[in-house]
């Protein structure tokens, strides 16, 4: 599903250009996931947003199934952004002004697959049939994080890319939303790549990475 080959990046910065990845190297099969951890300011988001080709790398490749996406314009990064990933993130980022029913089903739309027997299957197994005409602020944080972990997945992605999604909640909620997260991808072909910084999260998952320095170290499987 996703092989990324001798990937490098760097920024502009006063002193000079900031090296983030110096030939990273990584590689994630269907159905398979994949913890990627690392001290803070390592580079781990800007590895994950390149795969979500919202960067651009500078040198090396990235493929996810059939596309090379450093070779793809804009306008086909945004394409497959809305039809091929799911996207959740740290702080949610629910449209406010859509209830939570909406809100589930936006990215499906989006991408041109919404299908309401899907739909209703995620409601159920994420316990958010009481609350789908409530609005995001309505919701409590582990609330909030399933139905973005439901948006993700309405749309039946080929690749879930996830940025410490458990970050902002307690260590009980986020057990029970990561648990419902593995349990969903179980009978998918979804591949899920998850930005962490909690070795017990990691754990939960098939195989994990740290980048250190810029590059990838394998610390094995589970």
């Amino acid at each position: 599903m996703l092989q990324v080959q001798g990937v490098f990046k760097s920024y502009a910065t006063p002193q000079g250009p900031l090296a983030v990845l110096q030939g990273v190297d990584l590689q994630l099969e269907h159905g398979s996931s994949l913890a990627l951890m690392g001290e803070s300011g390592s580079g781990k988001s800007t590895l994950l947003h390149l795969v979500a080709g919202l960067d651009q790398i500078d040198r090396g490749s990235i493929r996810a199934g059939r596309h090379r996406l450093d070779q793809m314009s804009e306008a086909q990064l945004a394409h497959w952004r809305r039809t091929e990933i799911g996207l959740v993130f740290q702080q949610f980022n629910l449209i406010s002004s859509l209830s939570v029913d909406d809100n589930l089903a936006f990215q499906a739309r989006l991408a041109g697959r919404y299908d309401p027997s899907w739909q209703a299957q995620l409601i159920e197994r994420l316990g958010l049939g009481a609350r789908l005409k409530r609005y995001p602020e309505q919701l409590s944080g582990g609330q909030q994080q399933r139905v973005a972990i439901g948006r993700a997945l309405a749309s039946r992605p080929g690749l879930l890319l996830a940025d410490e999604p458990t970050g902002n909640l307690d260590e009980a909620t986020s057990d029970e939303v990561l648990q419902l997260l593995l349990d969903l991808l179980k009978n998918t072909p979804t591949s899920l790549l998850m930005v962490t910084h909690s070795p017990r999260v990691a754990a939960r998952l098939a195989s994990r990475v740290v980048l250190h320095r810029g590059r990838l170290a394998d610390v094995g499987e589970r």
